[in-house]
């Protein structure tokens, strides 16, 4: 079962598989949707993010708009229809927009999960951000990401709070499925021809500076960057001559 909060970008609030919630409630900075705000605020659940995930504007354009069945944004209309069941959730999206444009979009999933939660996916190309460079000892010079193999710097398990905050690209990552007290989700992304992967974000108290929390996402995407505006080439979606595109999401949940 999913909720979702139609005033609040198309949030979705819940979602319970497997006779338990996913979605963590958020760090309570606000109360009310954001419709309106420019900066970005964290509220928990999952945000739509398109057509960037960082950059501008911060966690894209739709967090901040109502939401119908659909939402229009930068002359492109975003459709999303839901096929729920006990144990898993389907969501078909489909987007138009002129030929030939570009943009990255993601699940923006922050999940409740306990201290020792475990993420796993094939092993492959891990795109590491500049906030894990204490963690790599230096960062690479005029390089927005630094590049490392799936499972990297212990990205793989949600530990205790040490004061780091690192996100990362799981580049081509279709599935990645997260264990947790007992149940696994999972995630799987398909959208043939186009860039899939899976987004990381693990907040381990160190983020944000002054009054940092802890926090996980795990977030299905279209695209290989965080940021449109860094894409090269084959790193982001790219609407075909049709203009119009469309992407499965997929979340199913079962006991371990």
């Amino acid at each position: 079962m999913v909720t979702i909060d139609a005033a609040d970008g198309g949030r979705w609030t819940s979602l319970w598989l497997a006779n338990r919630e996913w979605l963590w409630a958020g760090p309570g900075l606000l109360d009310g949707a954001r419709t309106g705000h420019t900066t970005f605020t964290d509220a928990g659940g999952l945000d739509e993010c398109f057509p960037t995930v960082r950059g501008t504007p911060d966690h894209g354009g739709l967090w901040n708009q109502p939401w119908s069945d659909s939402v229009a944004y930068d002359n492109t209309v975003l459709t999303r229809a839901f096929t729920t069941s006990a144990d898993s959730v389907t969501v078909d999206y489909h987007l138009t927009a002129p030929p030939g444009y570009e943009f990255v979009w993601a699940a923006h999933a922050l999940l409740d999960c306990a201290v020792g939660a475990t993420i796993s996916a094939e092993a492959g190309e891990c795109r590491l951000y500049p906030e894990a460079a204490p963690l790599l000892g230096g960062w690479p010079a005029d390089k927005p990401w630094a590049s490392a193999e799936w499972p990297a710097l212990g990205l793989d398990i949600y530990g205790p709070s040490d004061g780091t905050a690192v996100g990362a690209v799981l580049v081509d990552c279709a599935t990645a499925t997260v264990r947790d007290r007992g149940t696994a989700l999972t995630t799987n992304l398909s959208c043939p021809g186009q860039p899939v992967s899976t987004a990381l974000w693990r907040n381990l108290a160190g983020f944000p500076e002054g009054a940092p929390y802890r926090s996980l996402g795990v977030e299905p995407m279209l695209g290989r960057v965080f940021d449109l505006a860094e894409a090269g080439p084959g790193d982001a979606a790219v609407v075909p001559a049709s203009g119009e595109l469309a992407w499965r999401l997929t979340f199913s949940a079962r006991p371990t």
